[in-house]
């Protein structure tokens, strides 16, 4: 498909349901438990209603949509691992032996995995070849790469919630795999927010302390040499970023255009989400952050998008192993607003409530 800055500026994203929010709130106040109690899963409950535009729901199939591209930053020496390993793993999601791989399958849920710029040839049935080029350019010496490839990218992303969507699937999660991606994702949100290139920057899989003072040198060559404008996020993206990168953007782009609920996974998805929320605000309502990932700069991308993660489980492998775990969490809010007895189902009388709704700490708090 044909992707350029006019199918960008044009996608349309629906308007979130706010009576259907109401509509939920109500339910929620109503159920036999002191008024949110539930904590955030009443929160999941409320944005899924606004998505939605019901109450009651079940949500069906559900997959993780994982974007597989190289690096070429990667020849400065700013990961522990080597390139290869981007196909290697690429090869064993389709076998099912992953992180992500695994858990997915525990959990019913399906893997869509996508080469758009991997440094070599893969053929398996299993993913599907939307090679952009064969890897990136080396942020530290040259623009990762042009403008029409990263909207061709994005255009990837898009697709493949299409493809998702036509098969009846209602949640995406959104994976990469891609050796050199927390240093291109680094600096896209130093680019993007101002931060400082310590701030941002981490260990990726696991750099030794000069690896590490590397990465941060190399990142910080890269902003110098291309001074991207913040107020682009496409230019951003493409002198600084990742065909992996730019096709997760497509995704949460093309999953809100579909009214579809978007989990984020950890840093470099929590990046993507950050740029596709700079170049459709309206995009924000349809995302999910699953777990607050160890990797310092998703504190950085989280405060600039106003997300706070739901699972503090101190993850980093990426992969998108953490859409899995938050789908049942979003299960779990499902199950509450739609199964738990209202006080009237349960012939309880609500009467003791009134003053823990009119006077209790929660509703201090809101005021």
């Amino acid at each position: 498909m044909t992707f350029n800055e006019e199918a960008l500026r044009h996608l349309a994203i629906p308007t979130l349901n706010q009576p259907a929010r109401q509509a939920a709130q109500e339910r929620l106040d109503s159920l036999v438990k002191p008024p949110g109690s539930l904590g955030r899963l009443e929160d999941i409950a409320l944005q899924l209603a606004a998505i939605r535009g019901e109450i009651c729901y079940s949500l069906g199939k559900r997959c993780v949509i994982i974007m597989a591209a190289d690096n070429g930053v990667v020849a400065e020496g700013v990961s522990s691992a080597p390139q290869y390993i981007t196909a290697t793993q690429t090869l064993n999601f389709a076998r099912g032996i992953t992180g992500v791989a695994v858990l997915a399958k525990a959990f019913n849920t399906d893997l869509f995995i996508y080469d758009v710029g991997i440094n070599g040839t893969i053929d398996h049935s299993g993913i599907y070849n939307r090679k952009i080029a064969f890897g990136t350019g080396n942020i530290a010496q040259e623009p990762a790469m042009t403008r029409q490839e990263a909207l061709a990218a994005l255009g990837v992303g898009v697709e493949a919630v299409e493809v998702a969507w036509q098969q009846g699937y209602e949640l995406i999660g959104v994976g990469e795999m891609g050796i050199g991606n927390t240093t291109t994702a680094a600096a896209v949100l130093a680019a993007l927010t101002g931060a400082a290139v310590e701030e941002v920057t981490g260990l990726g899989a696991g750099l030794s302390d000069e690896g590490y003072r590397r990465k941060q040198g190399v990142i910080a060559q890269a902003l110098a040499l291309h001074q991207p404008r913040c107020q682009d996020p496409l230019e951003v993206l493409a002198k600084l970023g990742g065909f992996d990168l730019a096709a997760m953007v497509g995704v949460f782009l093309g999953g809100a255009s579909r009214g579809l609920p978007v989990v984020i996974d950890g840093f470099i998805s929590m990046v993507a989400a950050l740029v596709a929320v700079r170049l459709h605000p309206q995009s924000w309502g349809y995302l999910f952050p699953s777990h607050a990932s160890s990797e310092p700069g998703v504190k950085v991308a989280a405060a600039a998008l106003g997300l706070e993660p739901y699972l503090p489980l101190g993850m980093r492998l990426g992969e998108g192993s953490g859409c899995p775990l938050m789908f049942n969490l979003m299960d779990a809010a499902c199950v509450v607003i739609r199964e738990m007895a209202t006080f009237a189902e349960a012939d309880i009388g609500d009467e003791y409530m009134t003053k823990i709704k009119m006077g209790s700490v929660f509703q201090r708090k809101e005021s």
